[in-house]
């Protein structure tokens, strides 16, 4: 005998207007947190109502219907028509959809619409959005319609085109909501699930890590090829750029890379071009060089032309209105926008005067070279004035050592006069013999030797001069004091080393003193003792910190070329204790 299923009776329901209804004290919602009256108002306004009402009759002290009704569950709904009927865009007695409810209680009606309610899964909110943009609404327009911002529409557009594979696996709770943002910074599904597949097998699944695996064969947007060429000449020529939605990315990662170093490149050979027209003898360009990659040239230094009277009397003038306006608004917390940009324009001006391009001397020119690169902030960086030791002219002899081209007879001179060569051969002065020679400079070096031991103070000053010889003119000859600086070459180590802090730091101490020291090297000695012990202290600080060598090289038993085990041993040993 087969059972009879029971009747279930659902409350009726009925249109009544609006001024009939009162909001119930028995709606459990008190908090209202993430309550937006006014965005529910205008998207009934343009919807219409899309839910019904739960309502029950106001009983009079008889038990009698008054007539009207008063709203436990969907008190949000209520205050949002309430708004549009006090606004008058709703008529107050406008026929609201209702439920009348009949027996329980009131808090139970509240408390079961409210507890039963089950919020969208995101994924079916993303696809929603989706479908709205592939029915041709814009992104503004569906922002507008659902009270979000257009950012958070192309957020979720963009969650919505991640792999299917994917989409599947999130809906599963396999996959969390910041793994599939991550997931979001590549268009190429093959690509995001090849990802998936590594990560969800490994030991760190984590967002960021999805993130690098899908943008390591790409270039970040503030890397310094793309400052360089500009990010805008890079899409111009076709590139593709993608941009985390989620969170700071700087800009977002370039997908081209062989199109952004075919642009690096072309700029690069331009800018070399325009260099080379100012006369060098070689110019050459990189996007980076080697740390030590002018290591013994010597450089030569331009001098900065005169201002014409038409330019310094400019300056002056700018000079002039920048200290006035200095002194207007000293102590200013903030300066006006209007004095804020003369300021700038001022700046600009007067770094043009100030510092133009500097005028090499024509022969130098014609021996020396430019080593152009790419700096870390992206700009241009342009080194002029090196001197390779092959492109030095010979070293020409003083007045007091001159040969005789023909024979290799010195000149003999005497208090600055030259004593004329007799016909007769005994008449004429010959060179001492080698031999004669040699043991006189050898007693020479005894004596020179035993005095410098007793003087710690030229001892000292011939050091600095030695080691100040070998760190800044190593190509040239050196002095008697044979005592040099060993450069550990360091350029293969590591292809950005001369961007480390460490590097700009030695290069700008090095670029101080090389200002200071005299380009004539019978001018140095002089020079050094004019110079304080603690002045020398430091330019000799200078020179030793060149010779460090804590480098780890590889060795090699048969000690083929390289160091041995025990020389690297003691190396970073020495290295520990310095």
């Amino acid at each position: 005998m087969t059972k009879s299923v029971p009747k279930l009776q659902l409350s009726r329901s009925r249109d009544i207007p609006f001024c009939q209804l009162v909001l119930s004290q028995a709606n459990v919602r008190r908090v209202k947190c993430g309550v937006s009256i006014p965005e529910l108002a205008d998207d009934i306004a343009a919807r219409t109502l899309l839910q019904s009402l739960s309502v029950r009759a106001v009983l009079d002290d008889q038990a009698q219907e008054t007539g009207m009704f008063e709203v436990p569950a969907g008190g949000r709904r209520f205050r949002a028509l309430e708004l549009l009927v006090a606004t008058k865009r709703m008529a107050k007695d406008q026929p609201v959809p209702c439920v009348i409810r009949e027996g329980g209680i009131a808090e139970e009606d509240s408390l079961a619409e409210n507890v039963q309610r089950v919020a969208l899964h995101p994924l079916d909110q993303f696809r929603a959005f989706k479908s709205l943009r592939e029915a041709g609404i814009g992104e503004e327009e569906i922002a507008a319609r659902f009270f979000v911002t257009p950012a958070v529409v192309r957020q979720r557009l963009r969650l919505a085109s991640v792999s299917e594979k994917l989409l599947d696996l999130y809906t599963e709770d396999a996959l969390t909501l910041d793994q599939l943002m991550a997931f979001t910074v590549s268009c190429d599904h093959g690509r995001q699930e090849q990802v998936w597949e590594a990560v969800s097998q490994g030991y760190n699944p984590q967002a960021y890590t999805i993130r690098r695996m899908l943008t390591e064969d790409s270039v970040r947007a503030d890397d310094r090829r793309v400052r360089f060429v500009g990010r805008a000449a890079y899409e111009e020529a076709g590139g593709a750029v993608v941009r985390d939605l989620f969170q700071a990315d700087d800009g977002g990662w370039l997908t081209n890379v062989p199109l952004l170093e075919r642009l690096v490149g072309e700029k690069l050979n331009d800018e070399a071009a325009h260099v080379a027209d100012e006369g060098w003898k070689w110019v050459e360009a990189a996007l980076g060089l080697p740390y030590g990659h002018e290591f013994g040239m010597r450089c030569i230094t331009g001098a900065s032309p005169d201002l014409s009277n038409k330019d310094q009397t400019k300056l002056d003038k700018l000079l002039a209105e920048f200290d006035r306006l200095s002194e207007e608004h000293e102590g200013a917390d903030e300066l006006p926008e209007a004095v804020d940009v003369r300021f700038g324009e001022l700046e600009t001006a007067i770094a043009a005067l100030q510092n133009r391009p500097k005028v090499y001397d024509p022969i130098e020119l014609t021996r020396a070279g430019v080593f152009i690169t790419v700096a870390s902030d992206g700009r241009l960086s342009v080194e002029r004035g090196f001197v390779r030791a092959e492109d030095e002219s010979p070293v020409e002899a003083g007045p007091d050592d001159q040969l005789r081209q023909s024979g290799g007879t010195p000149v003999v001179t005497v208090d600055g006069k030259s004593i004329e060569q007799q016909d007769e051969e005994d008449d004429v002065i010959r060179p001492l013999p080698e031999r004669l020679v040699a043991e006189l400079t050898a007693e020479r070096t005894l004596a020179l030797r035993d005095a410098l031991a007793q003087s710690p103070d030229a001892a000292f000053t011939a050091l600095v001069h030695a080691l100040v010889r070998s760190a800044f003119t190593p190509h040239h000859v050196g002095g008697c004091v044979e005592i040099a600086i060993k450069h550990a070459y360091l350029g293969g180590a590591s292809p950005d080393l001369r961007n480390s802090p460490w590097a700009k730091s030695i290069a700008e101490r090095h670029k101080a003193w090389e200002a200071r020291l005299p380009t004539d090297p019978d001018a140095l000695w002089p020079f050094l003792e004019t110079m304080g012990a603690a002045e020398r202290g430091q330019l000799l600080a200078h020179c030793v910190s060149l010779s460090v060598n804590a480098l780890f090289e590889a060795t090699s038993r048969y000690n083929d070329g390289r160091v041995s085990a025990y020389t690297v041993e003691r190396r970073m040993a020495s290295a520990h204790h310095l």
